[in-house]
């Protein structure tokens, strides 16, 4: 196996990815926004429009480089319903936010957070609710399902047109796992969905061929094995699970920013501040947290990527400007307060980078404190480039912290799946703390959400 595709679907953007197998680098790539189309009887991804992407992406890198497998990682909290001619409800966005007896209703019947670890979150952010949603609101609809699918499979379906789940997927806050017993939750049978979900399978596991007559609109000439495939958080995880000594952490950065404390312990997670129970690659259980870290920075910087001078961070941590969680509220480790500026709102683009960088940098401190992490920290992702952000997160842990290279580390965690090679370990230049005046910043932060 000389080249994988991933088929890389996030909640802001889908990619196609070719990552060599030697080396683990990506080689080719392309990308496409990922619609939330309004119209219907609720918000829904236009699944049929990244279909289409996914399989033009394919036609194009058949020819150069090439690929000899193809494995899928996609963003969490989201579950497929199908029926006997595809889709038996549009695939719901998360975001959704359902009315106010239906939120009720549901919350009276999820389990307790000892069993599933996974906190209530807003809209459809456990899958559960998505599903009770769906159920209850559409029966007519919902009586024609024959099969429920996480979403990483539900690519893995259309490719192959075999059926599977998988604990990954499952396991990130959907409320139909029990991470303890390795088993679906009270849940599943509470809401009759057993005989619906599709059989587990690992995310290592070639779940078959490439359909013959996708093969022939590709345009491969050779059989093509198609993985299970992965939840995107835990793909960036892998390998690091593959390579490092225990206890570190991994933060996964893109929409949302994702913290793992591996070798950490369950027992201190906080189910009102987003912290939870991740499900990994090989069945175990690790604590978490979370918050909209991506979604954040984009409203703060407004989509801007002017970087701030020296001078410019420097004034401003010194005046101690800054912006108090949460920009983007309902989860995270501060769901229920409203954004506020400290010293004045910053105008200038440069001037709100950095201030948004510093957010960035104290929200996820906050994530890794509340999951017990310890050891080094890798980040992945976007932020994983982002120089402020990185050393502000070293002056607030006083441990070492590691960027990885790449774009983001979901498409090398998906490609192991099938069979890439796990790269040389590079440690990279390091992290160098910021000045000592930050102490005091972050001192004033921590304070004033008291």
């Amino acid at each position: 196996m000389r080249h994988v595709a991933v088929l890389d679907i996030g909640k802001t953007n889908a990619k196609v990815v070719v990552v060599d197998a030697a080396t683990g680098m990506e080689i080719a790539a392309r990308n496409t926004p990922n619609r939330v189309l309004s119209e219907g009887i609720y918000p829904h991804y236009d699944v049929d429009a990244i279909w289409e992407f996914c399989i033009e992406a394919l036609r194009k890198f058949a020819s150069s480089p090439g690929f000899d497998a193809i494995s899928v990682t996609a963003h969490g909290a989201a579950a497929v319903l199908i029926g006997e001619q595809g889709l038996a409800l549009p695939a719901i966005d998360y975001e959704y936010i359902y009315p106010d007896d239906v939120r009720a209703a549901y919350t009276a019947i999820r389990p307790d957070f000892a069993e599933t670890f996974s906190p209530l979150q807003s809209g459809g952010l456990n899958v559960g609710a998505q599903i009770h949603y769906q159920k209850t609101q559409f029966p007519a609809e919902f009586a024609k399902v024959k099969t429920i699918l996480t979403y990483a499979q539900y690519w893995v379906w259309r490719l192959t047109g075999i059926a599977r789940n998988e604990v990954t997927s499952l396991g990130c806050h959907t409320d139909l796992w029990n991470p303890q017993t390795g088993d679906y939750s009270s849940l599943v049978d509470r809401l009759e969905l057993r005989p619906l979900l599709a059989p587990i399978a690992s995310a290592f596991d070639k779940i078959a061929d490439l359909q013959p007559v996708l093969a022939d609109q590709i345009g491969v000439g050779k059989a093509i094995p198609v993985f299970c495939g992965i939840h995107d958080s835990n793909a960036s995880l892998l390998p690091h699970l593959m390579a490092r000594t225990v206890p570190f952490s991994v933060i996964s950065t893109g929409t949302w920013v994702v913290s793992f404390a591996v070798g950490g312990s369950l027992d201190q997670l906080d189910s009102a501040r987003d912290t939870l129970a991740n499900v990994d690659a090989y069945g175990k259980a690790v604590p978490s947290a979370r918050f909209m870290g991506g979604r954040e920075f984009d409203q703060l910087t407004l989509g801007s990527v002017l970087e701030p001078d020296a001078e410019t961070l420097s004034r401003i941590i010194a005046d101690q400007i800054m912006i108090l969680p949460s920009v983007a509220q309902g989860s995270g480790p501060f769901p229920d307060r409203k954004p506020n500026w400290i010293n004045g709102e910053l105008k200038l683009l440069s001037e709100r980078y950095a201030a948004a960088c510093l957010y960035a940098a104290m929200m996820t401190a906050t994530s890794l404190q509340l999951i017990g992490a310890s050891g080094s920290t890798i980040v992945e992702g976007p932020f994983s480039r982002n120089p402020i952000y990185l050393s502000a997160l070293r002056s607030l842990t006083s441990r070492e912290v590691i960027a990885t290279s790449g774009s983001t580390g979901t498409s090398l965690g998906a490609a192991l799946l099938a069979g890439a090679t796990l790269p040389t370990e590079s440690s990279g230049e390091a992290i160098m703390p910021l000045a000592p005046n930050f102490d005091l910043y972050a001192q004033r932060w921590r304070d004033s959400i008291i």
